[in-house]
């Protein structure tokens, strides 16, 4: 049937009987005549190989004669496979074994030859076996090498992937002053080994899916057993495999797909590339997902307070980090109030500032022509314009764009009349204010909202902020993630939580793990260990040297 079917096209003809449009290997298999599994006949196998992976040039199918009797093949991708493994660990042993001895003499069925080629043949560590051609093809396209035998009617799966990769190196987002210095990288398996390292615990669990119709993108679902809520992990669960889409190319699409308020401004899904944060959000109980080809994770649910804190919060003492937190908290106050302020205070209310200052202010505006909010608006966007431009252009010609282009832009618009010295100060104060802000997506958030804030402050004054402030506020706590509400524990209320959230308390204070993620172990540390705060009644149990002691020193 099958070499009638090459003579006359019969499967080039099948393959494009749909009306004309593109078909996948999988479709291919479904909607034409050709068989769902090996036939244990190698020159069909092979031919159907080719048929569904042509115009592959990677494609390569190395036939050989197994213990110098048995037609066999080994087919794989010279892209994606090691080829020193393919050589050292299966070709070599396949076609010398018979010269050390060969097969025993009671081999005499199909299923005795799959069992000795798997136990005292094949010398690779991963090896298993299926009939199904679609699994073949999706593993081939893996990496993966199959090996195809006469008379046995499935093939052999060997994982001989490899695929060049970057060393592990510092995040480039989220660098820190006191802490480790390791980042993810592209390849799943080296994200989830660093993650290993340090949660050597069975506890830890990983689970693995496959998500995207042509891309097939590798997802892991990590948790800790006996720690995160059995409902948060259902819930993931559910929203990871309900995604029915053609490719999933990074962490960043899969997240679009799982947020709870797509149009909302305010990111419900925390990403990261440090592996240090990453095993913190699990041990509270949180879930992390992580995407095969993406350095970043993405931990859920995310509460709003998570944005403004950094790794070094928890390095260092409690005090110092409580301090810097406060000052992170004032920058991201300023980046989003400050210019809507000036607006409203210039336009409507200038009896709030000092004679003085009102009068400094009055003369170093009085050759701009623009009114404060449109002066303050051309600014803005002159400033989003400048920084989007330093992020795309390379780093070293960035870096002096970004130096260069705000000082001489920023004295020319003086020097021309377009804006004003005190105008200036202000536009730079925010944006300063907007890098304070660890995470880069809640930043663009802050600096999204300034423009309607500044719209509001100019049409109808301090009224406008204040309304601004409102519908912002209500906006977050209208919205969830993973059913956790964004503004936990602020609202609803909890005292453990407040630990952690303007300020900083001691670790060793911090006994519980946040209320709000129902996690199934509450406690953080052992209720009956004490932290001993005077270190006095240490040295006070120590004995005093006796008068025989202090001559033996020498």
């Amino acid at each position: 049937m099958w070499k009638w079917m090459k003579k006359t096209g019969a499967g080039a003809s099948s393959q494009t009987s749909t009306s004309g449009r593109g078909i996948i290997p999988s479709e291919y298999l479904q909607e034409s005549g050709h068989p769902r599994e090996v036939s244990g006949i190698l020159d069909d196998d092979i031919w159907l190989i080719q048929e569904l992976m042509k115009n592959n040039e990677d494609l390569v199918v190395r036939n050989f004669q197994l213990f110098d009797s048995t037609p066999a093949s080994l087919v794989f991708l010279t892209s994606l496979s090691d080829q020193e493994v393919i050589r050292s660990y299966l070709l070599k042993p396949l076609m010398t074994h018979s010269k050390d001895g060969g097969p025993a003499p009671d081999i005499e069925t199909g299923e005795q030859l799959s069992d000795y080629i798997v136990n005292q043949v094949i010398q690779v560590s991963h090896i298993k076996t299926s009939t199904e051609i679609k699994q073949l093809v999706d593993n081939l396209t893996r990496g993966q090498t199959i090996l195809l035998v006469e008379g046995i009617s499935h093939y052999f799966l060997t994982d001989t992937r490899h695929i060049q990769k970057r060393a592990i190196e510092q995040p480039q987002t989220e660098q820190v002053i006191r802490g480790p210095r390791e980042g993810f990288i592209e390849q799943l398996e080296t994200n989830l080994s660093l993650l290993r390292y340090r949660l050597q615990t069975p506890d830890f669990r990983v689970e693995a899916m496959q998500i995207g119709r042509l891309t097939k993108s590798e997802v892991a679902f990590c948790y800790i057993q006996g720690i995160t809520n059995p409902v948060l992990i259902h819930e993931t669960k559910k929203r990871l495999s309900s995604i029915d889409t053609d490719a999933i190319l990074d962490a960043g699409f899969l997240e679009q797909f799982i947020e709870d308020h797509p149009l909302s401004p305010f990111p419900q899904i925390q990403n990261t590339e440090r592996p240090d944060k990453t095993v913190a959000a699990l041990l509270e109980g949180r879930v992390v997902i992580m995407v095969d080809g993406s350095p970043f994770a993405l931990i859920a649910p995310t509460v709003f307070t998570q944005f403004y804190q950094t790794v070094d919060d928890y390095t260092e003492r409690f005090l110092i980090a409580s301090m810097i937190r406060i000052i992170r908290l004032i920058a991201l106050v300023f980046s989003l109030l400050f210019p809507a302020l000036y607006v409203s205070v210039i336009s409507f209310n200038p009896e709030l500032i000092p004679t003085d200052f009102a009068v400094a202010v009055a003369g170093a505006r009085a050759g701009v022509p623009f009114p404060a909010m449109l002066e303050v608006l051309i600014m803005e966007v002159s400033m989003e314009i400048l920084r989007e431009a330093t992020i795309r252009l390379p780093q070293l010609i960035g870096g002096a764009l970004s130096i260069v282009g705000v000082l001489v832009i920023g004295q020319a618009a003086v020097s021309a009349g377009f804006s004003s010295p005190i105008t200036v100060v202000i536009i730079a104060l925010t944006t300063v204010g907007s890098f304070a802000t660890p995470a880069y997506n809640a930043a663009i958030a802050l600096r999204m909202l300034r423009f309607p804030l500044i719209i509001l402050a100019g049409s109808f004054g301090l009224y406008g902020v204040m309304l601004g402030v409102i519908l912002i506020v209500n906006h977050m706590l209208s919205i969830r993630s993973f059913g956790i509400p964004y503004l936990a524990p602020l609202v609803p209320f909890n005292a453990q939580g407040w630990k952690d959230t303007f300020l900083r308390g001691p670790l060793w204070g911090m006994k519980k793990r946040p209320d709000h993620l129902q996690t199934m172990n509450r406690n953080r540390r052992n209720q009956t260990d004490k932290y001993f705060r005077s270190h006095s009644s240490v040295w006070d149990s120590i004995p005093e040297a006796t008068e025989e002691q202090e001559g033996a020193k020498p």
